[in-house]
C-alpha cells in the first residue's frame, strides 16, 4: 500500500508557572525538613525525602511536554511526551471530517464557535499556528496544531479546498 506517513514533534515553550512551581516545591521540601525538625525529629526527613520522590516523579516531568503528531494519509493521531520519555495519546481524528483547517488569526474562522479548545502548539508567538475546526463527541472542536512545509503539504493532499494556507 501507499500509506503516506509523517511524524512531527513541537517542543512546547515554558510556561510562566513552571519556574515558580519548582521553586515552591523545592521550597516545600526544604520547609519540611527544617520545621518539622522540633516536632518529628528524624522523622520529618523522611516525610521531605518522600515528598521530594514524589515530585521528582509526578510533577517536575509535567512541566517538560513535547507535542507528537503523527499524520498517516488523512487520519491524524496527537500525542503528549513528558519529559521526553513518558507519552500518552491525547487526541486522534480523521481531517477530511475536519470542517475547516486554516492559520490562527485568519478572518475565514469568524463564522465557526467552537465548544472545546484543545492548544497542542509550542506557545510560541511567532510560530505559524493551523486552527482545524472539528466535531470531536457532539461539540465543535477547534484543535491548534503547529505543522510545518511537509505536514501541510501531506494535509493539503486530503482537505483540498477545506484546507486555507493565508
Amino acid at each position: 500500500m501507499n500509506d503516506a506517513l509523517y511524524e512531527l514533534i513541537v517542543a512546547r515553550r515554558p510556561k510562566p508557572y513552571d519556574l515558580p512551581v519548582r521553586i515552591l516545591v523545592i521550597l516545600a521540601v526544604v520547609a519540611i525538613a527544617v520545621l518539622g525538625m522540633p516536632f518529628l525529629g528524624f522523622f520529618s526527613f523522611t516525610i521531605a525525602l518522600l515528598v521530594a520522590v514524589l515530585a521528582y516523579y509526578f510533577i517536575f516531568p509535567r512541566l517538560n511536554v513535547e507535542y507528537e503528531y503523527i499524520l498517516l494519509n488523512h487520519d491524524i493521531q496527537i500525542d503528549v511526551i513528558y519529559n521526553r520519555s513518558k507519552r500518552k495519546n491525547l487526541q486522534n481524528f480523521d481531517i477530511q471530517t475536519a470542517e475547516i483547517i486554516a492559520p490562527k488569526g485568519s478572518p475565514r474562522l469568524n463564522s465557526f464557535k467552537p465548544d472545546k479548545v484543545f492548544d497542542f502548539s509550542s506557545g510560541n508567538p511567532s510560530a505559524r499556528v493551523y486552527v482545524v475546526m472539528i466535531a470531536l463527541d457532539k461539540n465543535n472542536a477547534c484543535v491548534y496544531i503547529e505543522p510545518d512545509e511537509k505536514m501541510l503539504e501531506h494535509m493539503k493532499r486530503w482537505m483540498g479546498m477545506k484546507m486555507y494556507q493565508d
